[in-house]
């Protein structure tokens, strides 16, 4: 019997005995639920060489895509991938919780939130929907943009100077609007610490929208909102239409902060577990590919492709790059350390401190109950092992295999910090929230 296939029968066991509180009780019910009973057989490869996955188009769905454009999943046993482009957030869930027997998917690049938030019930309808992380795409390169009306306040990393004019606006009864890609998915996240941190309240004094990450630059230029979050290549191509600028990169508000996860279907998981781990290899293999400067311009040709991004590369390569233009006036950052990070310093493994600290913040705005075991959800989600035995199969150097789950305390551009060992500390410290 391979690790995998004994991991799968031990983390069956803590499902069943792990749900110590009431509000997760159900959650954990409906997770072991979801694993068919009985051993899996050894195999020598996988179970099944197909499987459907979901992306959106955005930069770091890249791996996946060279994944597949480059025959990665082939080479790895699973020759009938099929990588299918989402229009949103919403729809990936919603293809998500059908599955590929539903004519929907069995995984996609998703927001590292999301297969959570699925897993507790709290984005599907008729309960919830066990997932599962295999892997963490990449580091940084997010931004938060502004429309060319505030270009004299030079809003940067302080969103404090916007305070003044987000109050007028809303006294005058028309809110500023802000706009994300998913409610407590990770540009909302960002967008919120950004916001309180300069004391401006996301919830009562700016009006939260939700809008597709493709569509961000084509509302901001009919003035449907006066800032967004979102991942690349949509920040890059605003600047470069001149209809607003670049407030931040992300990773200038966390540096080398997780962002987006390659997670599946927990059903799936469970019933093809050698696939998985194949799956995985070919997407770590992605992403070392991905993160060399070589390859950078074809990377940005590959996806800019009708068939992907239909995005001119020109609008994605300098950013990937590290070339920033905020396109305020600001000079051009060359070598920006918060280039988005595929491979280097374990863009690709899931930390669970990570995963904790996003249910923290999910718990902070509401998304999540305040008495929600949130290490306990990480524990059934998190499958960082898979991870490790698909670097090993691999032939990933050891010092480039994390030796704890945990990336230990982290500190934010605000001061603040987060300790995975006390993660209700860091929640007192905030004093804007929302803790439902």
């Amino acid at each position: 019997m391979s690790d995998i296939s004994k991991t799968g029968i031990n983390r069956r066991r803590f499902l069943q005995g792990s749900a110590a509180s009431a509000g997760t009780a159900a959650l954990f019910s409906a997770i072991g639920a979801s694993f068919p009973g009985g051993a899996f057989a050894q195999t020598a490869g996988p179970e099944t060489t197909k499987a459907i996955l979901g992306f959106i188009a955005l930069t770091d769905a890249s791996p996946l895509i060279v994944a597949k454009e480059k025959g990665l999943f082939a080479k790895h046993g699973m020759a009938d991938v099929e990588v299918v482009k989402q229009s949103s957030w919403g729809t990936t869930r919603d293809n998500l919780v059908l599955g590929s027997a539903g004519s929907g998917i069995d995984g996609a690049h998703i927001l590292t939130p999301m297969p959570y938030l699925m897993s507790a019930g709290k984005i599907t309808q008729g309960g919830p929907v066990p997932m599962q992380i295999l892997a963490r795409l990449n580091l940084d390169g997010q931004g938060i943009s502004i429309a060319n009306a505030f270009a004299d306040l030079k809003v940067g990393l302080d969103a404090g100077v916007l305070r003044e004019s987000f109050a007028k606006a809303k006294a005058a009864g028309k809110p500023s609007k802000v706009a994300v890609t998913f409610p407590g998915g990770t540009h909302d996240l960002w967008m919120r610490y950004w916001l309180a941190a300069a004391g401006i309240d996301p919830n009562t004094d700016v009006e939260t929208i939700v809008v597709p990450p493709p569509q961000m630059v084509a509302n901001l230029k009919v003035n449907t909102m006066d800032a967004f979050c979102v991942g690349e290549p949509w920040n890059e191509q605003m600047v470069g239409q001149k209809i607003g600028f670049s407030a931040l990169t992300t990773g200038e508000l966390w540096n080398n902060h997780p962002e987006k996860s390659l997670a599946m279907r927990a059903d799936w998981v469970a019933a093809h577990p050698n696939s998985a781990k194949a799956l995985t290899m070919a997407v770590l293999e992605a992403q070392q590919w991905c993160d060399k400067a070589e390859n950078k311009k074809e990377l940005a040709e590959i996806v800019g492709k009708r068939a992907w991004f239909n995005v001119p590369a020109k609008d994605i390569v300098k950013r990937l790059s590290g070339e920033y233009d905020y396109g305020n006036g600001r000079p051009v950052v060359e070598n920006s350390p918060h280039i988005m990070k595929f491979w280097r310093d374990n863009a690709s493994y899931p930390f669970k401190s990570h995963d904790l600290w996003f249910l923290t913040e999910d718990q902070r705005w509401g998304y999540l109950p305040a008495d929600a075991d949130t290490k306990a959800l990480v524990e059934a989600v998190n499958r960082e092992d898979i991870w490790r035995a698909a670097a090993k199969d691999l032939g990933v150097a050891q010092a480039e295999i994390p030796a704890s789950t945990s990336r230990g305390v982290e500190t934010f551009f605000d001061g603040k910090s987060f300790d995975p060992a006390n993660p209700s500390a860091y929640l007192e410290s905030l004093s804007i929230k929302r803790v439902a």
